[in-house]
């Protein structure tokens, strides 16, 4: 059939409706009846819409006609169009009248504006059907005479209108449907039709009859010039080898003028696919992905083919693009190790994606713990080397390997007051009242990972000893600062202050603690 062309909408609702239409063949509940009625509203919306497109193409054909002078075989084409315009809108008016009498057959409408007789299966069968009313036959009689003058009109043996009203022998739907055939036109149609479906029906002829205005205006505006695209929209477009230029680079570009037209926007395509076109312009999307292999300068060779239908032109063209390869960056305090069991936090970084970089991460041999900020990652490894992964949407980017230190043992030492105490030549009895012990954490790891080196002596023991026997009672410490004023005083120079650690806690980053395997912790005070 040479009507109209469909848009998106008019094809979905058609969907729905032939759907709807298989439905009503079964016992369907009053929830589908009320979606025929959804189904006839959007219908309607497409007719005013296209009663507007095809006033619009009629106004192109009168502009074309007096830019041209106005000579006189484009006054007949202007002339055949304004009747086509006055033939349809008798048959649309026409078939709006067949609606209202089916509303008012079935009841009228509430005051609520909903139809009274919406389950009613029998008043508009009896109205269309020949067997009782048959109003069917004026209407498909009308619709056929309308499809045959629209044929006449455009008079292009190029293209046909078929008729728009067909029986079932006609119909190449139901030629081979053994349950339809012989039926005629109104029987397909109206036999058994609820109020919501008989309306719809009609809208959807409505929607067919404006298609074929559509069409026959389209190509009387080609024989006017209306057809023809004119470019009025003029810019200069600069394509340059690249957008980013280092300092003390040339910079190259080639300028051409861009041309396209304010009246129509091109259809276009990517790798085959439409794409929105705006003001003459078509916006290409998309996320590249990794090149299997790099030149020597990081970037691959990639192309898509592009397409432009202006008209009857069709535009082709393969167009290339360089794939940058993504580089990698992590920002710690460590580049290439991190520390078991702790949380190295990282900033992964790709410069080449912009502000398109959405990351995210995977890890083996460890875990991790994504951060608020973009590209901010926690990973907390178990084994001796850890891979880490970066993705950006959906796209793999590449993967960042790192070693595994242990954990450095953190140096203890005992303090007398705010001073180391002196293990080679040891300390006056009568000035120690105050002994203080540390776990001080290796400086590197303490740089990098600051809420991973808390460390904290928890248990400590201090002997007073003469010769080989101990004096008094050890003094069992569970707090870092303890006073031992008690136990000196039975101290005598060439005594011996026993300090032993037994236990050493860290805090990790989470908050948990885990006792420090140091080994033998002891430290002798000489007494002078």
């Amino acid at each position: 059939m040479a009507g109209g062309k469909e848009t998106p909408r008019q094809k979905m609702i058609g969907m729905m409706y032939l759907v709807l239409t298989a439905l009503l063949a079964l016992n369907v509940s009053v929830t589908v009846l009320d979606k025929f009625i959804d189904i006839n509203n959007s219908l309607e919306v497409s007719v005013d819409a296209a009663k507007e497109q095809n006033g619009n193409t009629l106004r192109r054909i009168e502009n074309a006609v007096e830019e041209s002078g106005s000579r006189p075989d484009d006054v007949k084409i202007l002339d055949k169009a304004k009747e086509i315009r006055q033939k349809t809108r008798e048959m649309v008016n026409e078939l709006a009248t067949y609606k209202e009498t089916f509303v008012k057959i079935t009841g009228d409408r509430d005051e609520n504006g909903d139809l009274v007789g919406k389950t009613d299966y029998d008043r508009v069968s009896n109205y269309m059907l020949p067997e009782n009313e048959n109003n069917g036959i004026a209407l498909q009689k009308e619709l056929n005479e309308y499809s045959k003058y629209i044929d006449q009109a455009v008079g292009d043996s190029a293209v046909s209108f078929d008729l728009l009203a067909l029986d079932a022998n006609e119909n190449p739907r139901f030629q081979n449907d053994p349950n339809q055939k012989g039926k005629d036109w109104a029987t397909l149609e109206f036999m058994g039709s609820p109020t919501p479906a008989a309306l719809a029906t009609i809208s959807d002829y409505q929607n067919k009859v404006m298609a074929y205005e559509s069409r026959a205006l389209d190509l009387l505006a080609r024989k006017v010039g209306a057809g023809d695209l004119k470019f009025d929209l003029i810019r200069l477009v600069a394509l340059p080898e690249s957008k980013v230029v280092a300092a003390g680079a040339k910079y190259k570009a080639d300028l051409i003028v861009a041309a396209s037209s304010s009246a129509e926007d091109p259809e276009m395509t990517f790798n085959g696919n439409e794409i929105d076109v705006e003001n003459g312009n078509g916006k290409i999307e998309f996320t590249v992905t990794p090149a299997g292999s790099y030149g020597e300068e990081g970037t691959a060779r990639k192309t898509y083919e592009a397409t432009a239908k202006l008209k009857d032109s069709v535009y082709r063209e393969e167009i290339e693009y360089f794939v940058a390869e993504p580089v990698i960056q992590v920002q710690s305090a460590a580049l290439s190790q991190l520390y078991l069991n702790c949380g190295n936090e990282l900033d992964v970084l790709v410069p080449a994606l912009g502000t398109s970089y959405n990351p995210s991460f995977s890890v083996q041999g460890g875990t991790s713990i994504q951060g608020q900020a973009r590209g901010r990652v926690t990973i907390i490894p178990n084994a001796p080397k850890v891979t880490l992964g970066v993705s950006s949407g959906s796209t793999k980017i590449g993967n960042k390997v790192f070693d595994v230190r242990r954990i450095p043992k953190p140096d203890v030492q005992v303090f007398a007051g705010s001073k180391p105490v002196n293990l080679k030549q040891g300390e006056k009895a009568t000035a120690l009242r105050v002994l203080r012990v540390e776990a001080i954490p290796d400086d590197n790891f303490k740089a990098q990972l600051p809420k991973d080196a808390q460390y904290k002596v928890t248990r400590w023991t201090i002997t007073l000893a003469r010769g080989p026997r101990p004096v008094g009672q050890p003094i069992k410490a569970t707090s870092e600062t303890v006073n031992i004023s008690q136990l000196m005083s039975n101290a005598r120079p060439g005594d011996r202050l026993v300090v032993q650690v037994d236990q050493v806690l860290r805090r990790n980053f989470r908050g948990n603690t885990e006792e420090v395997a140091l080994g033998e912790q002891v430290f002798p005070i000489t007494l002078n």
